[in-house]
C-alpha cells in the first residue's frame, strides 16, 4: 500500500549573480536541484535514495516535508494533497512525517535540555496529557538506548552518536508513521554508524515505521533497505528491489556506483576497492545540465541519441524502472 506518492516534483534555486552579470543584463540562472521526480513510498518499507554528493537527495528530502516548496509536481500522503495543506491539516502532516537530519547538533537547541526538547515536541502536538510528559520522555530515551538522566543534560554534553539518538527520539516523540532520514550517519565514526543503523532497524520492527533513508553509502543501503532509488543530477535513473538491483543493476550509473563499493576479502579481512574508475569525468553543473540524458557525457555506452531527449523512467522490458534508452529486457 502506498503511503507517500510523489509525482513530477521539481525544485530550482536562483543562482547568485555577479557584478558582471548585473551590468551586462544577463538573466539570472537557476540551479536545477530536483527535476521531475516521481516516486512512491510503501507503508512499512525502507526506501533508500542514493547518489553522489550534489545530486539533489537532500533537497528532495526537504521538499517531501515542505521545508522547501516544490516549483512543480504533487506530493500525496495517505491520499491527501500535501502541498495544499494548511492550518491543523498541515500540523497533522508534520506530526506524521518527521525528519532526522545529518547534523544532530545543528538541529537541537543548545539552550534546552534534552528533556525540555522532547517535552516541547510532546506538548506542541498534544501527544500525551501534561502529567504524562515526564514518563513519556523517559520512555523515549529508553527507546533510543539513552539513560534516563540524559533528560537533565544539554546537547553539547553528548557525543555525535548520542546526539543523533536524541534527534531520533525527538522525531519519535510525535508518533510518526514515516521518518525521512537525511544522511543520518555520514557525520559519525564508522564504529558508531553501525549502531545507529541497527537502531533504525530495531525501531522499524518494533514500531512499524516507514523509512526513507538518504545516503551516498551503498553499503548501508544494501544492508537496511527493501528498495532503492538511484539519483543523478536531480533525477531518479533507476528504482527497484535492493537485492535484485545490487545483483543486476541496469542503469550504467548504478553499475558504476556498485563497482565503486569496497568489498572485503575473507582471507585478508580488509576492504579493497576496484581499481577500475567507477565513473569518468566530472559531475555536470546543475546550473546547466547536459541535454538529453544528464549522464551521457560520462556514460561508457552513450550514443548520439542519448543527448537528444530525457529518457523516461520506465520498465523497458525489465523487472523495475530505469531511465536509459540503451537498456532493454
Amino acid at each position: 500500500m502506498t503511503l507517500l506518492a510523489v509525482e513530477g516534483v521539481s525544485k530550482r534555486f536562483p543562482a547568485r549573480r555577479g557584478l558582471v552579470d548585473v551590468l551586462s543584463g544577463r538573466p539570472r540562472q537557476a540551479v536545477h536541484a530536483v527535476e521531475q521526480v516521481s516516486l512512491e513510498v510503501r507503508r512499512g518499507e525502507t526506501l533508500g535514495i542514493v547518489g553522489e554528493s550534489g545530486c539533489g537527495k537532500s533537497t528532495f528530502a526537504r521538499c517531501l516535508v515542505r521545508l522547501y516548496e516544490p516549483d512543480e509536481g504533487a506530493i500525496r500522503f495517505e491520499g491527501a494533497d500535501v502541498l495544499a495543506l494548511q492550518g491543523d491539516a498541515r500540523r497533522n502532516f508534520n506530526r506524521h512525517v518527521q525528519m532526522v537530519f545529518q547534523d544532530p547538533y545543528g538541529s537541537l537547541n543548545p539552550r534546552m535540555t534534552v528533556g525540555d526538547t522532547l517535552a516541547e515536541a510532546l506538548s506542541v502536538h498534544a501527544v500525551v496529557a501534561r502529567a504524562q510528559v515526564p514518563a513519556r520522555v523517559r520512555e523515549l530515551l529508553d527507546l533510543v538506548h539513552l539513560p534516563a538522566d540524559a533528560a537533565e543534560r544539554y546537547p553539547h554534553e553528548f557525543s555525535g552518536g548520542q546526539r543523533q539518538r536524541i534527534g531520533i527520539a525527538r522525531a519519535l516523540a510525535v508518533e510518526p508513521s514515516l521518518i525521512i532520514a537525511d544522511e543520518p550517519v555520514s557525520a559519525l565514526d564508522v564504529s558508531v554508524q553501525a549502531s545507529i543503523v541497527n537502531l533504525f532497524l530495531e525501531l522499524q520492527a518494533r514500531l512499524g515505521l516507514t523509512l526513507v533513508f538518504i545516503t551516498h553509502d551503498l553499503r548501508l543501503v544494501k544492508h537496511m533497505t527493501h528498495r532503492v532509488a538511484v539519483m543523478y543530477l536531480g533525477r531518479i535513473v533507476e528504482v527497484g528491489p535492493t537485492a535484485d538491483l545490487f545483483a543486476a543493476p541496469r542503469h550504467p550509473y548504478t553499475q558504476a556506483l556498485i563497482r565503486a563499493v569496497p568489498h572485503v576479502k575473507p582471507a585478508a579481512r580488509e576492504a579493497r576497492r576496484n581499481r577500475q574508475a567507477a565513473v569518468t569525468g566530472e559531475l555536470p553543473s546543475p546550473l546547466k545540465p547536459p541535454p538529453g540524458c544528464a549522464f551521457h557525457p560520462r556514460c561508457p555506452i552513450a550514443q548520439p541519441a542519448c543527448a537528444q531527449a530525457v529518457p523516461a523512467l520506465e520498465d523497458r522490458g525489465g523487472a523495475w524502472p530505469v531511465a536509459c534508452i540503451r537498456v532493454s529486457g
